[in-house]
């Protein structure tokens, strides 16, 4: 079929759904309802779908559309449910599950007929990770089901006037920041984290810091700080600590208010953005022992002949300190005696490259790409250069740009079946580094890494997959994860050709490297990326700000 998605944004759900969806061989446009209704006439007119799907919609479709056309809006709600926050609503709540319902639009909002729905286990997680987990499964789920539904013909959508919806009907209004609000000196630590997750990526939680409003984004649990409630007492990379009535909190990200006159009015590293006096440094150690219940981006764990690299960083940037300090990680790993190295393992983002909204933030924005993408080659040639054991990246979630590249530079990439891969840089006008142009076309072969790289297009992991991108799959939910990795690492570091699997890895990197040095890709790719970053006419930075600032209607 020919499907049109309108989306107020190209997210994570509205990409998955676009890479599903062209795998089945339906031919999908993308019309983007922040350019306005005309826009989505527009497209519509153009386009003439057979079939509109909105993913993910902030502003109601123009009623001549829907009115004509079949339009069927993903919410992400239980049967019945209706309103604009409803995942916010889950985590205040505690719902032990929720659900994704497909219906068709009409002037009521979230009232149309039911085309399918799939209910979800509500994970101890931040909303956003939630989102783009659990939520998404079942929404591709629901999704798949009312396509198949409405291509057959014969279906009948579910009205909500009827007796088996109608006593479920409820409206949850929009989750506003009365709610949110945090009262350290009442709130108990897991009240506090529930309202921080709740609220981990967007809108965050307005709060007070040292007489200046920020909003806090995420939440994280300390076991050995104290302080009186409310108190700041330390940093760790980047995040920083916050007292609570009986115990204390992480907190990763701060975003000043956009009236507040800060130039940099997005989120960043919570000590970047934090005023006044210095606070101290409280390092985690890298191997943190089992009875610690502490916060940390980056860990070390080893299970027998196998080391775990385990990171995970806010909305999968990563910025200059978290490279190098994933590099030290990295190299602390090496030393190790282990057979088999993973890097990744856990649930959500693996990674999306380099830090835009730190780099936007920076006295010089150039100088700190520059610094921030040199960290990401440091990393990903440290990688491509581990000759001694097998390295696998282990991507529970979405992977795009210099992230997907430092995938490829492991000698396996084990991908769950709800990720989603971009990887390009064609969007942020850039050329890519990473060593793109060597790992990329030695996966995929020239001419499909170059229309990967053209297309600028995202990339379902069944597709992947098939490309070579990735060679394993695991069909496992976001919580299920980190244990099915554990348990394939074991057996792979039990495989009795897996010596010679590493001599092998070894030979190819010496042949790989008397064909072309790995230093002579870095220069070329360097040299073009340097270019870009020190021309202040280039599109790289008008493209970042507009996407670090969430410019409506920027480019997809």
């Amino acid at each position: 079929m020919d499907i049109l998605l309108v989306a107020s944004a190209f997210n994570s759900l509205s990409q998955r759904v676009y890479a599903e969806l062209s795998d089945l061989g339906h031919r999908v446009d993308v019309v983007l309802a922040a350019h306005g209704p005309d826009a989505v006439r527009s497209a519509v007119r153009d386009r003439r779908p057979e079939l509109i799907i909105a993913p993910m919609l902030k502003t109601a479709l123009p009623d001549d559309v829907w009115q004509r056309h079949t339009c069927l809006v993903v919410h992400p709600g239980p049967l019945g449910d209706r309103g604009p926050s409803s995942l916010d609503w889950a985590v205040a709540e505690q719902a032990p599950d929720w659900g994704v319902t497909v219906l068709q639009a009409e002037a009521a909002m979230d009232a149309g007929a039911v085309w399918a729905s799939e209910p979800f286990p509500v994970e101890p997680v931040g909303k956003s990770d939630l989102y783009r987990g659990e939520a998404a499964d079942a929404a591709l789920t629901a999704v798949h089901r009312a396509v198949r539904r409405y291509a057959e013909g014969s279906y009948k959508p579910r009205p909500q006037s009827g007796p088996e919806i109608r006593a479920r009907v409820v409206w949850r209004d929009v989750f506003r920041q009365s709610r949110r609000r945090i009262d350290w000196a009442a709130d108990d630590t897991p009240t506090v984290l529930r309202k921080l997750r709740g609220a981990d990526s967007q809108p965050g939680v307005l709060d007070e810091i040292r007489d200046r409003e920020v909003f806090l984004h995420g939440g994280h649990p300390e076991d050995r700080l104290r302080g009186r409630p409310g108190e700041l007492l330390a940093t760790r990379a980047g995040a920083v600590c916050r007292a609570t009535r009986d115990g204390a909190v992480w907190i990763p990200e701060l975003r000043p208010r956009k009236n507040s006159g800060d130039p940099a009015p997005f989120r960043r590293p919570a000590a970047d953005v934090l005023t006044g006096p210095a606070l101290p440094e409280d390092p985690a150690p890298l191997e943190l022992p089992p009875d610690r219940r502490t916060w940390t981006d980056i860990h070390y764990r080893q299970h027998g002949d196998v080391g775990f690299v385990r990171f995970s960083f806010p909305g999968g940037a990563m910025s200059t300190g978290h490279c190098r300090r994933l590099l030290a990680a990295y190299e602390y790993a090496l030393a190790r005696p282990t057979r088999v190295l993973v890097l990744g393992g856990r649930r959500d983002f693996f990674s999306n490259g380099i830090h835009l909204n730190v780099i936007e933030a920076a006295p010089d924005p150039a100088a700190e790409s520059w610094a921030n993408l040199n960290a990401m080659d440091d990393l990903a040639e440290a990688v491509l250069r581990t000759t001694d054991r097998l390295v696998v990246a282990a991507l529970g979630g979405n992977a795009a740009a210099g992230g997907a590249m430092l995938a490829l530079a492991a000698d396996e990439v084990w991908c769950r079946t709800g990720a989603v891969l971009n990887p390009h840089y064609r969007r942020m006008g850039l050329y890519g580094s990473e060593f793109w142009t060597y790992s990329l076309p030695r996966r995929v072969g020239a001419d499909t890494a170059a229309r990967l790289t053209d297309e600028a297009q995202p990339v379902s992991a069944a597709t992947a997959a098939r490309t070579g991108l990735v060679d394993r799959l695991l069909p496992v939910p976001a919580q299920g994860f980190t244990g099915e990795v554990e348990r394939l690492a074991a057996a792979l570091a039990e495989r009795p050709d897996l010596d010679r699997r590493i001599a092998a890895k070894a030979a190819a990197r010496r042949a790989d490297e008397a064909e072309r040095p790995l230093a002579a890709y870095r220069k070329d790719e360097l040299a073009r990326m340097r270019a870009l970053f020190f021309d202040p006419t280039a599109p790289y930075h008008a493209l970042r700000s507009d996407f670090v600032r969430k410019v409506p209607g920027g480019a997809r």
